[in-house]
């Protein structure tokens, strides 16, 4: 018995951790649970001991959360039953523990309890129950203070909930993929979190240096500093500056004074030190309260510097960076939606496959239904079954469905009164709704049975409705909780549009995906709100942490990241000395929860919204389809000619000669008797045969047909192969194409892999593409004399496919001619088409002018003139921009720029009216742009012209705002009244910043995509108001009416709120005491009233609410009033609401926005192998030259210090020492503690010293010339230059004396410069680098536009809101009043602080207000005007053009991103084949003669090699495509990895489709021509061998007559090595058969061969070039002797590969050498060859 457990213990081990599927090994990786053959425990896996374990697993986290002290003083009973439970959950799982210990053992065995993690997990929970158990026991024995700091170690026991959800996580799939897919996962986020800690510390540097120490107060005067109170300080509380010439100054009475207080009592944020000033960077990058830390700095310090420092902080840490980590998710949530997609489930419908369905029609829109759906179940007659499927029916319940949202959303509270009656009007209209749709559910029940009913998940959803509703309409419980029923009968609205619900189906998908997403966001939540209780539950009078609601309520506000720092601040102010650890343990959590998993629900949507294949091929047609009908079509402005009759221009003749040359006949009327053109449309579908052939052949036939032969490569060959190859692209897919790159296993290389699938594809065809399967004869000159061609045969292949691209491309070019045809059609029949104004002649002088003045552009491609080659220029970017626009819009755009600064120096008490300098700025505006206007108008027309003026949105724009600029200039209006016409002209003059949108073409494309993409954002728009509307409805049922309360905290009721209070002011946010004296504040009258900012008492004030609600802003209020005011309880409303709006509603912002960019670029339509074709050509264009000297030869001195710099260890300990030289920017360098700065400054010196030995050393390793080729290397050496600058600097200040803030600042700048050149010394960071400096580059347009419409709403604010009073948040650092500060103002409320309660400040009305006609002298605000102000702009600029930065970001990581499983090109080929540059580029230009490419293709190694023994004919097709392509010039770096990388690529599957067929015709005709090529040196050399034989037969005769030859033959034997392929190809001097070898000897002259071609030292010391060319050595060495002489053997084939170097010949030897080779009855061959050698090589000398 005992010999058998063992071998079926391991065999059932192996089933069931390893199966295998397709051949790959399979793991499992949830938990071992079934594992027991033991029958004396079988009870340890029974199903019913697994579910209750599980509830045990779920009481012992409910016993936890309510273990707390503040929990136990609510009821002492609650200790003895947490006791209880603990202790028998303890018992069970520590049971189940010693049943798996002797089932698998402890430390021994099969699989051992110890080592197996999911034991680990469990017996490490175990061990924490019995230790709460024990503490629990001192607890309530009195031995241990109930808030003592034992408490905390119950903090581990909340991850029992794990064992709850752990069998979700049993999967299977390939441990290896699955392993790789986690570990680079792993990988990248390690690597943007370093990325985004390294952004952090610079700031974290910059900070300490610019600000340090912000602790100088105003206070009164006297005040102690180690002393102060609350009544020492400036009301409120300011910080200020000491120097009189920058910063906020205090008023009289008050002193600015630095106080000494301690971190607990000032706040824990600052920029004293390092450390601390780390951590105020991570607060202001999560956009929390980084306003008022910028605010406390411009009070200190330069305003400028504040603004600089805080707005580029936000828009890089905040906005590039973080945002990064959005695109790491999406793209390793890809990868593993891949493998989980079995468990997710499809986007398909959920009904079965083996069900038959058809098409109904349901309301307004058709379904695919179940055949047996609505088949009759029930009881009910035909007739009411058919008035049950009737649009009538379906249309009378949701019109009834709107009456009723409308009916609850009419409901308003004008005061108490109304709340105390339920049973108004409102609820008996409740009930006759309430009993009509119970009546529709009880009627559907009728006609279809109740097992009928309930097969549709929208039928069970409406009987849960009716069920809810009935209950809501009990007195008992109406508009109480049960109101959710009500409100949610909106859903069913969405059956009323099909768009939106197919919508709402395509964003939430499978809803497994987006379930398990929120189940872990809850489960996650309620684990950190469990052990952030325990952690903290021993602080006294705490309310943050006290209870479980609290906790979870307290970690919920730092998930939806508004608040957090404030619980924090205030949990580590409690803690006291243990403050740094609280702070790192929210840090770790606030990143977690909103890098990761708001990214998370970011990827769930986005992949919701990914295209399948199929679709994106339809998508694909259908745009082109598009694309060639408007292209087709007029616009209508101009098919209004159309209905006019032809009047064309006639020419008269008054006189008529002999001789004269007719007019010019119009075309138009010439086609009337012209043959008919011919149709090259194809209807696939009713094409017969014979019209088949003949659309294939016509072509051909008309214009030859009585030729039956064609040269090979010519017409009819050409378009029956691309016709061809369009037809087997279809079938290539169909047969290997899938989501990832096919490439053969084996030991070959990338480029022979790619190779031998394009021959295997071509053999599965049978035939080439393009060659035609007839009986053909070749002849002599290559021609193919074509057969008879069976055109049934052609017909049995030809596929719908075949002319898809075909038809498509004609399509598109006789729309283009047709449209062209019709625009000249009118312009002959019609004489006023295309006349400006109607009066200006098309074809006049002056017209001509015009256009020359207005289409007069920078010619910004530079080209050859001979070759007409696009030269590459220097400074081509800016000859680029240069040539963006024409010269006219260059100078409007300037003239535009320069009036919006005109614009902007205008404010309330300096208006355009009372100032002439702003007024001549006017002037100057409207001149410029009546002049631009007029020019444009006689140049192009006005409106009827193909090029008009106003021919589209952007032109009737241009001319709104000349209107509006004339009129406003006419008119100055002196006095501005509230809601005036002249008031609306000011707001309309606000526009002309947005004229650069239509000057620039590329912010003018940024607007087209926008608003192409608007639908679905129209959508999600709907999607998001239906939801507030709901919860509004809700919220004024439930809460309306009930918010109102007296504003004196001590006042309960109504009737007592009379009279006045004395309100305390708030004074600090630092932890001082109060002092002696009363504390400040004055006196109020009470009022009974809801809260000032939102209310719920109708739908309009409830909307308002939500959608601060929404936007984070003002949550926490909202909740807070309603936990006092209402109850705890309805705290659920505002959670549940943040949750959905922001985890969901928010997102689908994000990922909308990012899916209409990219298909608006045209990547959302791409398959995965075309993108990453995309993304490799973009790397590619990226990709440089090293230019970096290859490692010298030998081992001199310099060799080793070229080892030294290249090995990993110099490179870590230079990286080491830059952050050893910046760690001494830890502490502020400042005058004032000279001896500190004296002492950081000589170190800072040491660590300069050693970097300029670092330089050195690379200089004697390097050269200084290879040395200074790098970029990197020159700015390190300009920074060591400036280091020792500075070093002399820093001692000559010190040793005399003087004050060296300067130079401190300079030295600063130098090592904070040098800590930057960290990313470019790490692969990972200089990748996210780039992505980020190429984000910021590609999004540079959306950026300047974002800045307009910021500027345009900063003119607007200016005159709405420029002299509204200050209130709570609209003070003297934020408001209207100029522009700059309007502007900082909007930065901010895109960041989201604070921006409701602005827009509340500037709502202000009277009687708060002083009311005047003229709004310049009003302090009054403006309701509407504010509502609208502030909702547009947070709208447009944060949820859509902020977005629009994350899909950029996107869209350039995806660009670096590189799998190095990848079939295409990685980063490590590329940097392999900038290694092998490197050393055939020895001249570092750049470039290489294209004779040296043979060269470099040999040298490659890794994937890109290439072996010539086996894949000769591969190689050879990539020299030839090299020479054919650049014609024997010069190419550059990008030229050959471009070649490599279209060779290393499936390009069937990576190209798109107009790409592919480009080039598979190169390829094609690069075969034919390396064949042919091939053919004819096959010829000559059968030629030569024929000559030779001939000539050696006279040679024989010349012996046999005892002549003295004139040259002497010796046969040799010959290697293997020497019969190849290219010794066959070598000149007639040398011949080689396959008995040995024929030398070709001179007479006897005494002379001595010339020396062998040098090489350079790179190639020469190849080995790979020496292995391969064995036979040039021994030809060189080997010399054959008569008397007096050596023998010379010269191979054309190996010579002809080394031509490219250099010769070192002499005359002499030139002469010698044209004499050995002159002879009788030799060949010139030779002779000419070497002349043309050495003529080369003396140009080159």
């Amino acid at each position: 018995m005992q010999t058998t457990f063992v071998p079926a213990l391991s065999k059932m081990l192996v089933n069931r951790k390893t199966s295998f599927k397709d051949s790959h090994p399979l793991s499992d990786f949830g938990p071992d649970e079934n594992l027991n053959d033991n029958a004396d425990i079988d009870w340890v896996n029974k199903p019913w001991v697994r579910g209750l374990l599980r509830f045990c697993a779920f009481l012992s986290l409910v016993s936890v959360s309510l273990n707390t002290p503040e929990m136990f003083a609510l009821s002492v009973h609650l200790m003895y039953v947490t006791f209880i439970f603990d202790l028998i959950v303890t018992f069970l799982f520590s049971a189940e523990m010693i049943a798996k210990m002797h089932i698998r053992g402890i430390v021994k065995g099969e699989a051992p309890y110890i080592k197996d993690r999911w034991c680990q997990f469990d017996g490490v929970m175990v061990l924490c129950l019995w230790m709460s158990l024990i503490l629990q026991v001192f607890e309530m024995t009195k031995i241990v203070d109930m808030y003592s700091y034992w408490s905390i170690m119950r903090f581990p026991r909340p991850l029992i909930l794990i064992r709850l959800f752990r069998e979700k996580l049993k999967f299977q799939l390939p441990k290896q993929r699955i392993e790789t897919i986690f570990k680079r996962s792993r990988n990248q986020i390690i690597n943007v979190t370093t990325f985004f800690l390294f952004f952090m510390s610079l700031y974290g540097i910059l900070g300490v240096q610019f600000f340090g120490e912000l602790k100088n107060h105003c206070v009164r005067n006297g005040t102690d500093p180690r002393n102060v109170t609350k009544a020492d300080l400036m009301i409120p509380d300011y910080y200020c500056s000491r120097n009189p010439d920058y910063g906020y100054h205090c008023t009289s009475g008050m002193v600015c004074m630095q106080l000494e207080l301690s971190n607990v009592h000032r706040g824990f944020d600052g920029f004293d030190e390092f450390i601390t000033s780390f951590f105020t960077v991570y607060e202001a990058a999560s956009q929390e309260g980084w306003v008022f830390l910028m605010y406390r700095a411009i009070d200190s310090l330069y305003t400028e510097l504040a603004f600089v420092y805080f707005i580029t902080l936000i828009f890089i840490l905040a906005w590039l960076v973080k945002n990064i980590f959005i695109a790491v998710i999406i793209e390793s949530f890809a990868e593993i939606r891949v493998q989980f997609q079995q468990m997710w489930g499809s986007r398909g419908s959920a009904t079965d496959s083996d069900s038959s369905q058809v098409i109904q029609c349901e309301g307004n829109s058709w379904k695919m239904v179940l055949i047996d759906e609505n088949k009759a179940k029930g009881f009910a007659p035909p007739f009411f079954q058919k008035i049950l499927c009737s649009n009538f029916f379906h249309t009378f319940f949701l019109l009834l469905v709107f009456a009723n949202a409308i009916t609850g959303a009419t409901l308003s509270f004008r005061g108490q009164a109304d709340v105390r009656n339920k049973l108004d009007g409102f609820y008996y209209a409740e009930v006759a709704f309430t009993v009509l749709f119970d009546l529709e559910v009880v009627f559907k029940i009728w006609c279809l049975g109740f097992q009928g009913y309930k097969k549709r998940p929208f039928h069970k959803f409406e009987l849960l409705l009716a069920i809810g509703t009935t209950l809501h309409i009990i007195p008992q419980f109406y508009r109480g909780h049960f109101t959710y029923f009500q409100v949610l009968r909106v859903v069913r609205l969405m059956k009323a549009s099909p768009m939106l619900e197919d919508f709402c189906f395509k964003i939430f998908g499978p809803g497994k995906k987006l379930g398990h997403l929120i189940l872990f966001t809850m489960c996650l939540l309620i684990i950190a709100s469990s052990i952030s209780l325990q952690l903290f539950c021993n602080i006294r009078n705490f309310n943050k942490f006290g209870r479980f609601d609290q906790a979870f309520m307290s970690m919920f506000q730092i998930l939806a990241n508004k608040g957090w720092t404030e619980v924090m601040q205030i949990t580590m102010w409690k803690t006291d000395r243990f403050y740094p650890i609280v702070a790192i343990y929210f840090i770790f959590y606030h990143l977690f929860v909103t890098l990761i998993v708001i990214s998370s629900f970011v990827a769930v949507i986005l992949d919701n919204l990914e295209l399948d294949e199929d679709i994106k091929k339809l998508k694909q047609l259908k745009a082109r389809e598009q694309v060639t009908e408007s292209q087709q079509k007029l616009p209508m402005r101009l098919r209004v000619f159309t209905k006019f009759p032809n009047h064309p221009q006639m020419v008269y003749l008054y006189k008529i000669p002999g001789d004269f040359s007719l007019s010019q006949i119009r075309e138009s009327v010439m086609r009337q008797f012209s043959t008919p053109e011919v149709n090259l449309t194809v209807d696939i579908q009713e094409i017969s045969e014979e019209s088949t052939t003949l659309v294939k052949f016509s072509p051909v036939k008309l214009v030859r047909q009585d030729v039956s032969g064609s040269k090979s490569g010519g017409a009819m060959e050409k378009r029956s192969g691309i016709t061809l190859i369009v037809r087997d692209s279809a079938q290539q897919k169909m047969q290997v194409c899938g989501s990832t790159q096919l490439v053969p296993s084996g030991p070959k290389s990338l480029l022979s892999q790619q190779y031998q699938l394009r021959m295997d594809r071509r053999s599965m065809r049978g035939s080439r593409p393009g060659s035609l399967k007839t009986r053909s004869t070749a002849k002599e000159n290559g021609d193919i004399h074509l057969g008879k061609i069976n055109s049934s045969i052609l017909n049995r292949t030809r596929t719908p496919d075949d002319y898809d691209i075909k038809v498509w491309q004609q399509r598109k070019q006789q729309a283009e001619i047709k449209r062209s045809q019709q625009e000249e059609d009118l312009r002959e029949n019609h004489p006023l088409f295309d006349t400006p104004l109607f009066t200006v002649g098309r074809e006049s002088q002056f017209r001509k002018v015009c256009q020359m003045i207005v289409n007069a552009q920078y010619n910004h491609t530079l080209r050859d003139p001979i070759t007409g080659k696009e030269l590459n220029s220097k400074y081509k970017r800016i000859h680029k921009i240069l040539g963006l626009v024409t010269y006219l819009d260059w100078v409007m755009i300037m003239v535009t720029i320069l009036s919006c600064i005109s614009m902007a120096f205008e404010t309330p008490k300096r208006r355009i009216m009372n100032t002439p300098e702003l007024q001549i700025a006017e002037y100057v505006f409207v001149i410029c742009m009546s002049i631009e206007m007029g020019l444009k108008v006689l140049a192009n027309g006005f409106f009827f012209t193909p090029k008009g003026v106003v021919k589209d949105f952007g032109g009737m724009l241009n001319l709104f705002i000349y209107a509006v600029s004339v009129i406003f200039l006419c008119w100055m209006p002196q006095e501005v009244k509230r809601d005036s016409p002249a008031q609306v002209f000011l707001l309309l003059r606000c526009l002309r910043p947005l004229r650069i949108f239509v000057l620039v073409p590329h912010m003018r494309k940024v607007v087209y995509e926008l608003i192409r993409g608007f639908k679905e954002i129209i959508l999600v728009s709907v999607l998001l108001v239906v939801l507030m509307f709901m919860f509004a409805i809700y919220g004024v049922h439930v809460l309306g009416g009930k918010l109102h309360k007296c504003n004196d905290p001590n006042i309960t009721t109504k009737e007592e709120c009379k009279g006045r209070f004395f309100q305390k002011v708030f004074v600090t946010q630092m932890k001082i005491p109060n002092g002696t004296e009363s504390e400040a504040g004055f006196f109020v009258p009470r009022t009974w009233s809801n809260p000032y900012n939102f209310n719920f008492d109708n739908i309009g004030s409830a909307m308002l609410a939500l959608f601060e609600v929404l936007s984070l802003e003002g949550w926490l209020e909202v909740r807070d009033v309603i936990i006092e005011r209402v109850g705890l309880e309805h705290a659920i409303y505002v959670h549940v609401f943040v949750f959905m709006g922001y985890m969901i509603g928010l997102t689908l912002f994000v990922g909308v926005v990012i899916a209409n960019y990219s298909e608006n670029k045209g990547t959302a339509l791409l398959t995965v192998d075309q993108r990453r074709w995309l993304d490799l050509k973009g790397r590619i264009k990226l990709a440089q030259p090293l230019h970096i000297p290859p490692r010298p030869d030998g081992t001199s001195f310099r060799a080793k210090m070229y080892d030294i710099t290249q090995h990993k260890k110099f490179k870590a300990a230079t990286v080491f020492l830059i952050l050893v030289n910046c760690g001494l920017l830890g502490v502020p360098w400042k005058s004032s503690n000279a001896r500190q700065t004296f002492i950081l400054g000589s170190v800072s010196a040491v660590c300069t010293l050693l970097f300029l030995c670092e330089v050195i050393i690379k200089m004697i390793a390097l050269t200084p010339k290879g040395y200074w080729t790098s970029r990197r290397n020159r700015f390190d050496m300009l920074l060591t230059f400036l280091g020792v600058i500075w070093i002399i600097l820093h001692f000559t200040f010190n040793l005399t004396g003087q004050e060296g803030d300067a130079n401190n600042v300079f030295g600063v700048i130098i090592i904070v410069l040098r800590f930057c050149t960290i990313c470019g010394k790490h692969a990972a960071l200089k990748m996210l680098t780039q992505t980020v400096v190429m984000s910021v580059l590609k999004s540079f347009f959306i950026i300047t536009g974002m800045f307009l419409l910021i500027l345009f709403y900063a003119y607007l604010g200016v005159i709405l809101f420029g002299t509204v009073k200050h209130g709570y948040n609209l003070g003297r650092q934020a408001n209207f009043q100029t522009t700059p500060m309007a502007i900082a103002l909007l930065f901010r409320i895109v960041t989201g602080e604070d921006w409701n309660k602005i827009m509340h400040d500037c709502m202000v009305a009277p009687p708060f207000c002083t009311n005047v006609g003229n709004i310049w002298e009003s302090d009054c605000g403006n309701g509407t005007a504010s509502i609208v102000y502030f909702f547009s702009f947070y709208i447009i600029i944060t949820y859509i053009v902020l977005n629009l930065l994350v899909a950029i970001i996107m869209e350039n990581f995806s660009l670096f991103y590189s799998n190095e499983e990848d079939a295409l090109l990685n980063y490590n080929d590329i940097r392999n084949f900038q290694n092998t540059w490197n050393i055939v580029d020895v001249n570092r230009k750049g470039s290489i003669p294209v004779r040296r490419v043979k060269f470099l293709l040999r040298l490659l190694k890794g994937r890109l090699e290439v072996d010539l023994e086996k894949e000769r004919l591969v190689f050879k097709h990539m020299c030839y495509e090299m020479e054919r392509l650049h014609g024997g010039m010069d190419v550059s770096f990008h030229d050959v990895i471009s070649m490599l990388s279209y060779r290393s690529v499936d390009i069937c599957k990576s190209l798109q489709l107009e790409e592919l067929l480009a080039r598979q015709e190169l390829e094609y005709t690069i075969e034919e021509e390396v064949a042919k090529q091939t053919i004819r040196n096959w010829l000559d050399s059968c030629l030569k061998r024929i000559r030779a034989k001939e000539h050696t037969n006279l040679i024989s005769n010349l012996r046999a007559t005892n002549e003295q030859p004139l040259f002497t033959l010796t046969e040799q034997p010959s290697s293997a090595a020497e019969s190849s392929e290219e010794n066959r190809n070598e000149s007639p001097v040398v011949r080689t058969r396959k008995k040995g070898m024929v030398e070709l000897q001179p007479p006897n002259i005494l002379v001595q061969p010339p020396p062998p071609p040098t090489q350079s030292p790179t190639l020469r010391t190849s080995p790979r070039i020496e292995k391969e060319r064995p036979t040039l050595k021994k030809r060189s060495g080997r010399l054959s002797s008569g008397s007096n002489f050596k023998g010379l053997t010269v191979n054309l084939s190996q010579t002809s590969e080394i031509k490219g170097e250099t010769l070192a010949v002499s005359p002499l030897q030139k002469t010698f050498t044209e004499s050995i080779l002159i002879g009788e009855n030799v060949s010139t061959n030779i002779q000419s060859w070497w002349g043309d050698q050495f003529s080369q090589n003396e140009q080159e000398k």
